[in-house]
């Protein structure tokens, strides 16, 4: 396996690859990773779609990318997904997905065509005080000294981030700001969270700074993203033959560690080592320390089917395992209009970390998963899905957003945080409807609290103890409901079914080199992990692009797939990217406006004088450092 950029061969289709007839492929989980390894298998590997089995344990695909009219209950989205212009993996397979709206278009096209036409945008970031407008004014707010702390964790190097807090590197200078409440608020992000991660978002969406306080650099699916994505994809694989079992969930993989002789693999590919030393060398990502070249093969499978029956699988060299490790929404609990969402931090992790502690035990290079579940208390957080059941609510919602709700177009372009809020309630409406059989009449908002354990400011009781009708009230609260209208409105024209994951941020908790197995391991024969907790150059996870892509590179490095696997967007090694975030952090300040000495001016006229009259004078203009 091998990067390329360009569109040489990202318009080519590679041949055949030597084999594939004689394969097979199990693949764990229908998340998004799990999906696109089963997509690549079909377009790019050749494999029969006949020989490709997908093991689901629940009775319904799509992993945390869901959403749903749950009968009993109403519809239920446990989070939302927004993407960028460069998710270079996820448009690669999406112009080849069908679209199941539009004959003879691609998921892609849809998708493209609809936020051209409908571009992306917040008028209202923030609320304080009942539903004011926050006046954050697109500012970041950032003093000299919050931007330099900011740029320090930038040129850190990541080895001496293994295991710190963002806290280990920001204070209050930082934490106070506008961008700390833009940050935290559209990607879920604590103080206690993993100081590698901040800095690795940072570099990858370096070309989105000035889009981060109005969402006009996001992207939105028309519906939830389980019709949108998931629909889609599982409609081409069925259309190849691709075997789903659901229901069925696998309890374990047994390996064979050393000996024998056949294909040793790596995440270093054919012909790779001198490319992946050098960004070793770079700091642009870390090897797995526990990696080595040990022959590693999958021999086994158990599974347990929906009759409760465990049962194994035996597995030889052309037998190829795709693992879904560990998972952001295991252990999920619903409540409903009525009943609060249940908080039970001492069950067992279950799921996809059980089978991954099981697998972790056979050998270090597949990770280290109680490093990302071993503390659900700082890895929870809970979202809610208010349905409005008349007109009584949107009228609120539409004095915020500044625009009419029922359209279909873009409503709030994103969430829109309540400042002061104790929950720091966000809340946001995608563009309605957002399922098809939705009544038009009916909007679905989506609301999630970061700090579930405070109480609320309306309702006096931590969110993670609320019921749907509870969370309804704070959030109409927020809004700038009167108190005399709240319980009647929360209670009677509105449906809210809350949601507690105890794992969804659980890929932020600080981690090291090792902690997540590469996507194929060093040694692997005939095996790959799949998702946000597998480990793969660069990308950053909690985004569509990140599964996705590892979907794509384990595929092509386990069928020998003769095509580049597209680079990650490199917006950080462009000088133009970096130069306008500068003056973007620093709200439009030029950089001569920074308090220097006497020395650092003099020397500062001096190269300005030198660059007077040429490109680099030019640039620095039209990325207003100067």
């Amino acid at each position: 396996m091998y990067y390329s950029s360009g569109n040489y061969e990202a318009f080519a289709r590679p041949k055949k690859p030597a084999g594939i007839d004689h394969k097979n492929a199990y693949i764990v989980g229908t998340g998004l990773a799990a999906l696109t390894a089963a997509c690549y298998l079909v377009r790019d590997a050749q494999m029969p779609g006949n020989h490709i089995h997908v093991f689901e344990k629940d009775p319904v695909p799509g992993g945390a990318c869901d959403g749903a009219n749950i009968p009993g209950l109403g519809y239920v989205m446990r989070g939302g997904r927004e993407m960028d212009n460069h998710f270079e993996v996820m448009w690669d397979l999406f112009h080849s997905i069908p679209s199941i709206e539009t004959e003879g278009v691609s998921v892609l096209d849809e998708y493209y065509w609809l936020n051209k036409e409908d571009p992306n945008s917040s008028l209202c970031r923030a609320t304080v005080d009942q539903g004011k407008d926050a006046g954050t004014d697109g500012k970041f707010e950032l003093s000299d000294e919050a931007s330099q702390e900011i740029m320090k964790l930038f040129f850190t190097p990541d080895e001496e981030l293994y295991g710190k807090k963002i806290s280990d590197f920001f204070d209050d200078k930082v934490f106070d700001s506008n961008f700390w409440l833009y940050w935290r608020t559209m990607f879920a992000f604590e103080n206690w969270h993993s100081a590698l991660e901040m800095k690795l978002y940072i570099k990858r969406y370096i070309h989105h700074i000035g889009g981060l306080p109005d969402f006009s650099a996001l992207r939105f699916t028309r519906y939830n993203q389980y019709e949108s994505m998931i629909l889609p994809m599982i409609t081409y694989l069925e259309s190849h033959g691709v075997q789903f079992h659901y229901n069925t969930k696998v309890e374990n993989v047994e390996f064979a560690i050393g000996g024998g002789d056949g294909p040793v693999r790596g995440n270093t590919g054919v012909g790779q080592d001198e490319i992946l030393l050098a960004q070793a060398q770079s700091g642009v990502f870390a090897r797995n320390p526990f990696s080595s070249k040990t022959r590693k093969q999958a021999t086994r499978i158990d599974i347990t089917g929906a009759d409760g029956e465990t049962i194994g699988i035996d597995l030889t060299e052309n037998d190829l395992v795709f693992i879904t490790n560990g998972g952001c929404v295991e252990n999920s609990s619903m409540g409903s209009q009525t009943t609060a969402a249940a908080w039970t931090p001492e069950l067992r992790p279950g799921g996809g970390w059980d089978m991954w502690r099981r697998i972790a035990k056979q050998d270090p290079s597949f990770g280290h998963p109680d490093v990302f579940c071993g503390d659900p208390e700082h890895s929870k957080w809970m979202s809610a899905t208010v349905t409005t059941l008349d007109m009584e609510i949107p009228p609120y919602i539409q004095q915020i957003c500044k625009r009419d709700p029922f359209t279909g177009h873009v409503v709030t372009g994103g969430i829109v945080t309540a400042k002061d809020s104790n929950w720091l309630l966000s809340w946001t409406l995608n563009r309605q409807q957002q399922f098809h059989d939705q009544p038009k009449d009916q909007l679905c908002v989506w609301v999630y609290g970061l700090f579930p354990d405070e109480p609320g400011n309306y309702v006096k009781k931590p969110m993670r103890d609320c019921t749907g009708e509870e969370i309804c009230a704070e959030w109409l609260y927020h809004m700038g409901v009167p108190a005399d209208k709240i319980e009647d409105l929360a209670r009677n024209h509105a449906n809210t079914i809350p949601v507690m994951m105890p794992y969804i941020d659980a890929f932020f908790m600080p981690r090291s080199a090792g902690d997540r197995p590469d996507v194929v391991p060093d040694g692997a024969v005939n095996f790959a992990f799949l998702g946000q907790f597998a480990e793969t150059p660069r990308d950053t996870i909690f985004t569509t692009e990140y599964s996705m892509r590892t979907g794509m590179e384990a595929v092509y490095t386990l069928c020998d797939v003769d095509r580049g696997v597209p680079e990650v967007w490199g917006s950080v090694y462009d000088v133009r990217n970096l130069l306008n975030a500068v003056v973007k952090l620093r709200d439009g300040k030029p950089l001569s406006d920074i308090h220097l000495n006497l020395l650092e001016k003099l020397v500062l006229k001096k190269v300005g004088k030198k660059i007077q009259d040429t490109d680099i004078a030019k640039l620095l203009k039209e990325t207003g450092v100067r």
